[in-house]
């Protein structure tokens, strides 16, 4: 009998002995970088109305009055990130500068002018910070100027304009998720000799500014 009970047990064992003993684990997941969204009031548009060219100086640039915007910048979550423009425009400034944007050209091909953005410190709110300082890098973010109070002019290319919570501080943008500023647009128009006055000149200035994550 104890050859059979033998013969039994191991007949129940084998089974165990050889069954998969291992199983797969399979997790899934995806990391999805923070975007941030921005906004213009007025839908974008800075109207500087219809402008006399007894108001124009004819042998000199004429500085006109800045012009208010608002912009909002949302993000998913706090972000490290700075802003530049690209003109849309290029070529048609009266300055070929970074931080210079072009107004069009009259209808025999002059350049009208150019226009800035510009950035005051004091009048930018980021979360709960209690004072925002401009910093900016003229190497694409590889280097940073110290955050000041001064203001400062969106640029292109490897201009970038960031924001700080700490004055001197040469470490770049700090993440921010929230902020809003109201912005001054400056329009310089050329000298009226130089245009042709003979028929309205509209001035046609368009940039796109872009969010540069970091």
């Amino acid at each position: 009998m104890k050859p059979q009970a033998l013969t039994m047990l191991a007949l129940l064992i084998a089974p165990w002995a050889h069954a998969q003993s291992t199983i797969e684990l399979n997790v899934r997941g995806s990391v999805t970088p923070a975007s941030c969204t921005p906004a213009l009031t007025s839908g974008g548009v800075v109207d500087f109305g219809r402008i006399s060219v007894q108001d124009l100086s004819k042998t000199q640039r004429t500085m006109l009055k800045p012009r208010p915007i608002g912009l909002s910048i949302s993000c998913d979550a706090a972000t490290r990130f700075a802003l530049r423009m690209r003109d849309n425009r290029d070529g048609s400034a009266l300055v070929n500068s970074g931080i210079y944007y072009g107004l069009g050209l009259d209808k025999r091909g002059n350049r009208i002018g150019l226009y800035e953005v510009q950035f005051d410190p004091r009048r930018i709110q980021a979360d709960a910070l209690t004072q925002v300082y401009i910093t900016d890098s003229t190497t694409g973010g590889r280097g940073w100027h110290a955050a000041d109070l001064q203001v400062d002019r969106i640029g292109s290319n490897d201009l970038l304009l960031g924001f700080s919570d700490t004055l001197g501080s040469t470490a770049g943008p700090v993440p921010i998720r929230d902020l809003t500023a109201t912005l001054m647009v400056q329009v310089v128009v050329a000298p009226t000799e130089s245009l042709d006055t003979s028929d309205d000149i509209a001035f046609d200035g368009e940039g796109t500014m872009e969010v540069v994550y970091l």
